[in-house]
């Protein structure tokens, strides 16, 4: 995945939070992604560990490639 990305093709919503469990992001702000300019994914990406942390999600491992 680009760094300019939090994905890590982990994509559920916690129906609780209503967050993504692989990378923390709302499905609004997955929706928005690629019109968000770059200053915007920074802002959100560095806010993503302490939203998962308080959430109470704990981070996940990507998914293995399939062969």
């Amino acid at each position: 995945m680009s760094s300019e990305t939090p994905c890590i093709a982990v994509c559920m919503i916690d129906p609780r939070t209503k967050l993504c469990f692989g990378c923390g992001r709302t499905l609004p702000e997955i929706a928005r992604w690629h019109k968000m300019d770059r200053a915007e994914r920074l802002s959100v990406m560095a806010n993503l560990p302490a939203r998962m942390a308080e959430a109470g999600l704990e981070h996940m491992e990507p998914r293995p490639k399939r062969a």
